[in-house]
């Protein structure tokens, strides 16, 4: 009940100054016989003000009740000729809060029912004459209240904008930690299984040639600390929800080349072959297309080991076209045994309008064909 009453402060201060500003009106201006009727219906009409946002409707049939009510008691309110400044003023102030404020149904009811409480005030006070009946449908209601509804309209719509950024920003703020996430999983995964195969070769080899060992032991600690340095990275912009960063990732199709020698010091038996003249990319298409190679390749080793793999880039007119194949047993077919790594790819791919294809070939072997559009 005490929630229903509470009022807006700057209402409050307005609905205090009409009813001094009325009262003083009656006070000063009018005649001893109407003072009381007019000293009431003054209080009436310019109290409600205060609630002028939060019940518009009930202000303004308050407004079309007193106007009449206060006539027939002898008020003159509305009987002057002009009629006091201070009650237009408040009928005025009520008719574009309900106009401003009110949903589409009662501000049409309520300016319906307010002009004809207007009308039978004017009735009321014994001046009939097209002009009153114009003044008081025109200036103080319609009017008004087509400028309240302007008013609630540009609101409505400021509102809808900024719920739609709103909306924007929250899914691109999913969209970017879907990104990291994928980022992650090919920084770690490429890591990890690079680490595990530096450090079985170095186990392998520590005896007999303890050069060979020492320069896979500072592979292991290099690719370590590219990898922490990118996680640092990535987990720092999850941190901070204000932080963007370049998310995208920095290798490009320019460095195949030291991926697959990366990829061949592991122990995997990797070719690259590149079809057709390459050409400038757009920056994503480049650094997930160099991503897309690196998962594949990661993905052969995990699940097919250290096999022959070969890779080709074809540089289409209207396409690039990545291909990985291995010589493995086929495992890591789309089925979930290769876990985020083709999902992750096929996010990439479907991110540029792309298509992805990874099935097991006849025989042995698993192959992973992406093709992404370009323009022309």
């Amino acid at each position: 009940m005490l929630d229903r009453l509470r009022t807006n402060p700057a209402d409050a201060l307005l609905a205090l100054a009409c009813a001094v500003a009325l009262e003083l009106q009656v006070v000063l201006g009018g005649e001893p016989g109407a003072a009381p009727a007019s000293v009431v219906g003054a209080l009436a009409i310019t109290v409600p003000l205060a609630w002028r946002r939060r019940a518009p409707l009930a202000l303004v049939l308050a407004y079309a009740l007193i106007s009449p009510l206060q006539g027939l008691l002898g008020g003159e309110l509305f009987a002057g000729d002009p009629p006091l400044i201070g009650a237009l003023a408040t009928g005025v102030l009520a008719f574009y809060s309900l106009g401003a404020h009110a949903p589409d149904r009662e501000a049409t009811a309520g300016l319906v029912v307010g002009v004809a409480g207007m009308w039978t005030g004017v009735l009321a006070s014994g001046e009939v004459d097209v002009q009153s009946f114009v003044f008081s449908a025109g200036l103080v209601g319609i009017a008004p209240w087509l400028a309240g509804r302007a008013n609630r309209a540009r609101r409505l719509r400021a509102e809808a904008l900024d719920r739609e950024r709103d909306q924007r920003a929250r899914a691109a703020a999913s969209e970017e930690r879907q990104r990291i996430a994928r980022e992650l999983h090919d920084v770690v995964a490429h890591g990890v299984v690079l680490m595990v195969l530096q450090a079985q070769g170095a186990r392998r080899i520590l005896d007999h040639d303890t050069d060979r060992a020492r320069e896979a032991l500072e592979a292991i600690e290099e690719t370590g600390q590219t990898a922490l340095a990118e996680i640092r990275r990535s987990l720092g912009i999850l941190r901070d929800e204000h932080a963007r960063a370049e998310l995208a990732p920095r290798r490009s199709l320019d460095d195949l080349g030291a991926l697959v020698d990366e990829m061949r010091e592991a122990g995997l038996m990797v070719d690259l072959r590149v079809v057709g003249k390459p050409r400038e990319l757009r920056d994503g298409i480049d650094r997930s297309a160099c991503r897309i190679v690196q998962e594949a390749l990661t993905n052969t080793i995990k699940h097919a080991g250290l096999v022959p793999a070969h890779v080709t880039v074809t540089y289409e007119p209207d396409g690039l076209v990545l291909e990985v194949a291995d010589e493995g047993g086929g495992a890591g077919a789309d089925d979930g045994s290769a876990g985020q790594g083709l999902a992750g790819m096929r996010e990439r791919v479907q991110l540029h309008g792309g298509e992805l294809d990874a099935h097991p070939v006849a025989g042995r072997g698993f192959v992973v064909r992406a093709r992404i559009p370009l323009a022309a």
